[in-house]
């Protein structure tokens, strides 16, 4: 009986109530670092641009995970990252509860050799993000590495979203 009363609880809730749960309160979304735009809705899908684990608009972390970075710290990045993702999200659809699916999740990330958890790292973004959007926020992923990354970040994420009307 609890269970299925924290699942309605959790299904009435609002994806800014669970960021405000968590203690989160969504800075302005970044804006671009080149001649981009920070994302693009085409159709009923939106994508961001490649985030960065910013903090009161300066990075965080920079490095390379496993070593300048402490792989506990490359979580700690991919979660800042996702903030970053959500708050592009929100300036896109104005209310997060606009969004359908989280569809994709793309990490790449600056490692040093020999690094492997590449997937634990992620998890900072993924987590968060299945915390906030709950079921809407289940999603495939994927991870790619680069040998040198702008600003010396250690890692870029980029969200994919399905849209309601």
């Amino acid at each position: 009986m609890q269970q299925q009363n924290a699942a309605a609880s959790h299904a009435q809730s609002t994806p800014e109530n669970r960021l405000a749960a968590e203690g989160i309160v969504l800075p302005p979304a970044p804006g671009p670092l080149g001649a981009y735009r920070p994302w693009v809705i085409f159709g009923s899908l939106l994508m961001t641009s490649g985030q960065f684990p910013w903090r009161d608009g300066k990075l965080a972390y920079t490095g390379r995970i496993g070593s300048a970075v402490h792989p506990s710290d490359a979580y700690a990045a991919c979660r800042l990252a996702a903030i970053s993702a959500i708050a592009q999200l929100k300036d896109a659809v104005g209310s997060l509860s606009r969004i359908k699916q989280i569809v994709r999740v793309e990490g790449t990330m600056q490692v040093a050799t020999g690094f492997r958890d590449h997937p634990k790292a992620l998890d900072g973004a993924s987590d968060l993000i299945n915390r906030v959007f709950g079921e809407a926020g289940r999603h495939s992923r994927m991870i790619y590495t680069n040998t040198e990354m702008p600003l010396d970040t250690p890692v870029l994420l980029v969200l994919l979203a399905e849209i309601h009307d």
